[in-house]
């Protein structure tokens, strides 16, 4: 069965007996001929690198070329003063850290995109620090992210260039508090509320990267969007009705997606980047290129 949306996914899910990850481990399966062992293992490694991206965020140098980005995730993380909790505090951390990795070309896991990569990981290892959620629910937890992602690609976009911010960290975070519902064993509808509370929460984010790179405002968004996942999870685990579909907010996103300017999607042309700092940048970055460029052109002469 071909599963492009919640209503889908709940027939299969009557299909199986309710098991809520089982749909999406029969599409792999069936879409890359893989044992099912072998699709544990991949989500494994999959997992350990995100994992790792947070560690070595909070450990290593994260200062990119264009300096841009400068260890956001470490200052945040070890810093004195919790504005609510010293988790809450370090899931920002985590979030940043992970996505700094990115910005530093270190390796990172697309989740759904690179310029989302922070948020799976942030929301997902403060989830085992706080929780002590076993390896394999986490990785249950990542399938049934990945089939959110899936429907939202089917009904919208997890391009920016498609439709804007809301669907590169709208998508991830989305992504994010699905998992987090299904770790603290939520069902099938408090899944699915989670995720229309965090599709209407990011609707209509624009992408609007400073000098085209995926540094500002993307990495601090990283953090915007896990603490969005975070509280859309809660507010779906009491039983708050976002009064939308979850299907119809999708497709809200993919229509506002494709009425949005150009130059909010991706092109570097509108919102942050057009500012006057955002075009001082933007200028020095493309002149040191053009330096980079004559110098190694000299040097190969």
């Amino acid at each position: 069965m071909i599963i492009k949306s919640f209503v889908d996914w709940a027939i299969a899910l009557e299909k199986n007996g309710g098991n809520i990850y089982r749909p999406w481990m029969d599409y792999e399966l069936e879409l890359n001929g893989l044992s099912e062992e072998r699709i544990w293992e991949g989500l494994k490694t999959n997992f350990q690198a995100m994992k790792d991206a947070t560690e070595s965020g909070l450990k290593d140098d994260m200062t990119s070329a264009s300096g841009m980005v400068d260890n956001g995730g470490k200052k945040v993380f070890s810093h004195s003063k919790n504005v609510l909790s010293r988790e809450f505090k370090e899931m920002i951390g985590r979030s940043l850290s992970a996505k700094e990795v990115n910005s530093c070309m270190g390796r990172i896991v697309a989740a759904p995109t690179a310029g989302a990569s922070g948020i799976l990981p942030g929301i997902l290892t403060t989830m085992i620090d706080i929780h002590k959620i076993e390896e394999k629910k986490v990785l249950e937890a990542l399938l049934v992210s990945a089939g959110i992602a899936l429907i939202i690609e089917r009904k919208a976009s997890l391009a920016g260039a498609v439709g804007g911010c809301q669907a590169e960290t709208g998508s991830a975070a989305a992504m994010g508090s699905g998992a987090l519902v299904y770790c603290l064993d939520g069902d099938f509808e408090q899944i699915s509320r989670a995720v229309a509370i965090t599709i209407q929460c990011m609707l209509g984010l624009i992408c609007d990267p400073v000098a085209g790179l995926v540094e500002v405002p993307c990495v601090v968004r990283n953090a915007s969007a896990s603490a969005i996942a975070f509280s859309s999870a809660q507010m779906a685990l009491a039983g708050f009705d976002p009064v939308i579909p979850v299907d119809e907010c999708i497709e809200a996103m993919g229509e506002v997606g494709q009425a949005m300017e150009e130059r909010y999607k991706e092109t570097a042309q509108g919102g942050l980047a057009a500012t006057k700092t955002g075009k001082r940048i933007s200028k020095k970055i493309l002149q040191q290129d053009i330096e980079i460029f004559d110098e190694e052109k000299n040097g190969d002469e």
